[in-house]
């Protein structure tokens, strides 16, 4: 069976043997959860923070729809992550899928591809067993089974399941290719955003990003050296769109971080990596400095 039969079936399966989505049950978002990280929610008012991440999802829209200067396959499927831990990707991850809800035509599937390290689920008060890994372990689960509908009609999660000791190699299995074929194709308005694990730390990551059209590199202002930046972009394949966002920014911190890289949002394509003038994508923006805000 070739992969496109083997993915019909696969969906087919699904469709067969489980209820619609709505009949099934919803997790409701911790939205006070999200309010003390400093997140979007889905009821908030304008703000600074919402207006950044207009200003980020805008061309990465203009991809998925084909309108944008390059053209990438699989452009929907959108992967978040950084060089090292704490520079804020899930932070960014879930503001991102946040923001894309609020658009009037599309809908959202944020999957939890830290597989590690898995905390976006959490966050958003997601307490659920199987996912991802589930999926792709050949233990019977399947993806119908693993999508959570949360209680924002058009925002499903689906979690990173339980650890698996191959977790590189399930990601990088013929089930993963039949996966992603799926969630690029099955539905024309859906965005697939996967918070992934650190590019310099986690194996997993560099796979995730070959199913991918699009990247977001999340980098920590005054924090995350140049050279990490420069490595873990080099381990990202030359045919993806490339974004940076620039993280725990404060104006008081001059137009520069580390050893002389600018400041805003960058998108680029390939090895070219620009740096734009907007706003970046910033919890202390918002609110004053936590903990958590911009951890993970």
């Amino acid at each position: 069976m070739d992969r496109d039969s083997a993915t019909a079936s696969v969906v087919a399966s699904d469709a067969a043997r489980h209820p619609s989505d709505s009949e099934r049950p919803f997790q409701r978002l911790a939205l006070d959860q999200l309010r003390l990280m400093g997140a979007l929610t889905p009821d908030a008012k304008r703000s600074q923070l919402a207006e950044e991440y207009r200003l980020i999802k805008r061309p990465l829209l203009m991809n998925v729809d084909k309108k944008g200067a390059d053209i990438v396959d699989n452009s929907n499927l959108i992967m978040v992550t950084s060089a090292l831990p704490g520079e804020g990707k899930t932070f960014s991850a879930i503001n991102l899928a946040i923001s894309m809800t609020m658009e009037r035509d599309r809908t959202v599937l944020l999957v939890d591809g830290d597989v590690a390290k898995p905390t976006a689920a959490k966050r958003l008060g997601i307490d659920y067993e199987v996912g991802l890994l589930d999926v792709l372990d050949g233990s019977g689960v399947t993806v119908a089974e693993s999508i959570v509908q949360t209680d924002l009609p058009n925002l499903k999660v689906l979690p990173a399941g339980r650890r698996h000791e191959r977790a590189t190699e399930l990601l990088a299995s013929e089930r993963m290719a039949n996966l992603m074929d799926e969630f690029s194709t099955r539905y024309k308005d859906r965005v697939v955003i996967f918070d992934s694990p650190p590019l310099l730390l986690a194996s997993e990551s560099a796979v995730l990003a070959g199913w991918m059209g699009q990247i977001l590199v999340v980098v920590a202002a005054e924090q995350t050296p140049r050279h990490a930046v420069a490595d873990a972009l080099s381990r990202l394949g030359q045919d993806k769109i490339m974004g940076l966002i620039l993280n725990k920014y404060r104006p008081s911190l001059g137009n520069r971080f580390g050893a002389g890289y600018g400041y805003g949002y960058g998108y680029g394509y390939g090895s070219g990596h620009g740096y734009g003038q907007s706003p970046t994508a910033d919890a202390d923006a918002a609110a004053p400095p936590r903990e958590s805000q911009g951890s993970v």
